[in-house]
């Protein structure tokens, strides 16, 4: 069932993508008098599932069969459907080829523009409904991985800048660190301020690890004891743990491995406790836990209203077009292997949770509106882009 609705989340983000992108370059072909073939979501080869002409339209309206995409034909565009013949015959005023430079762009450029217009409303809707939530980098230290301490970080480490670049959103380091391909980061450890040098192979090593290096480094600070707790009244909401067992232990990431390898014991809790050292047998129970609730970092979360909405979200499409189009330069660049990891409609699949969720369909959905956008305006044949270069040249 999980897989079916990955599929349903796949074909319905990119039949929406498409006839949006599609109906761009409709519209723009409509306001300048272009005649418009034919308008169709999924493709038709063979037979279509639906055709619809109404009277005294020159455009066929139809669904095919193949649920790949969709296309929008327009007379006298010269592409890969248009035979030789046509060609020879002396342009008419309602074909693509007969109009201005200017409107050609318009038209060509017009599903990149209501791409990133649907992004653009997407997440305005998103704004508006459910806010922004995130853990300001400000907030928060980092709790390495593996790959992260290869490079030089250390637990705790406050992130200062990537070279001169300075993040906001702790969640988004990860893909900073990639998209800025920094070589020095600047980080705040133990009160001092410290370089590290990055060099220049961590990008593939990252690429391949596929999943963010820095996690929120929480320290073990007592929040609440729970009144069931087998430590209720050994323990205190503010204590602050410094070691276990005599091993030097303060983040709860830490605790939790070592108390999971600890099941059903008593352990040695060193605690600060208003200021002043003091150590407290723990029972461990036969989950590996004590019990306790810890504090968690600061979460900031912004409410917008309708007017707010508008221009963070115009903000947001922008920024993200931005952090796409720093993608691509690593995809291009083969020193950073990123090559290899350019996916295919299995890996966008992939990308969509296993149970449906409204506001990560659409925060996807987005995304890949504008990915589809930015693509588009490469210079390739067959796609916009390349079509648009012809145009200018």
């Amino acid at each position: 069932m999980d897989v079916i609705i990955k599929i349903i989340q796949v074909i319905l983000a990119l039949s929406v993508l498409v006839l949006v992108h599609e109906l761009g370059h409709f519209c723009f072909a409509k306001m300048f008098k272009i005649r418009v073939e034919k308008f169709y979501l999924f493709f038709d080869w063979g037979f279509s599932l639906f055709k619809w002409k109404p009277k005294n339209s020159e455009t066929e309206y139809g669904i095919g069969w193949l649920p790949i995409g969709g296309y929008c034909k327009i007379s006298g565009m010269v592409d890969e459907s248009m035979d030789g013949d046509s060609l020879k015959n002396e342009p008419q005023p309602w074909e693509f080829r007969s109009k201005p430079a200017w409107q050609r762009l318009l038209v060509l450029a017009g599903g990149v523009i209501f791409n990133f217009l649907l992004a653009i409303i997407i997440y305005i809707i998103l704004l508006l409904g459910w806010g922004e939530t995130y853990i300001k980098n400000s907030d928060a230290a980092i709790y390495t991985s593996q790959l992260a301490r290869e490079m030089g970080f250390r637990d705790g480490d406050r992130i200062i800048s990537f070279d001169d670049y300075t993040p906001d959103d702790f969640g988004s380091l990860s893909a900073d660190l990639l998209h800025e391909q920094a070589e020095t980061a600047t980080v705040l450890r133990n009160g001092d301020t410290v370089e590290i040098s990055l060099g220049n192979d961590y990008i593939p090593k990252m690429l391949d690890y596929k999943q963010p290096i820095f996690g929120v480094a929480i320290p073990f600070v007592i929040a609440e004891i729970p009144e069931d707790s087998p430590n209720k009244g050994l323990l205190m909401p503010g204590d602050s743990l410094t070691a276990i067992d005599g091993k030097e232990m303060t983040y709860l990431q830490d605790v939790r491995k070592y108390l999971s390898e600890h099941r059903d014991t008593t352990v040695e809790l060193s605690m600060i406790r208003d200021g002043a050292p003091v150590n407290i047998e723990a029972k461990v129970d036969t989950a590996g836990l004590i019990q306790v609730m810890t504090r968690m970092p600061k979460i900031t979360t912004k409410d917008y209203d309708f007017l707010t909405a508008i221009p963070a979200g115009i903000k947001l499409t922008f920024s993200t077009i931005g952090s796409y189009i720093k993608e691509l330069k690593l995809v291009f660049n083969p020193e950073t292997e990123a090559y290899k990891e350019v996916g295919s409609v299995i890996s966008i699949g992939s990308i969509f949770p296993e149970k449906w969720d409204w506001f990560r369909f659409w925060s996807i959905s987005a995304l890949l509106s504008i990915m589809l956008g930015v693509m588009n305006l490469l210079p390739i044949p067959g796609l916009d882009g390349g079509h648009i270069l012809f145009t200018l040249y």
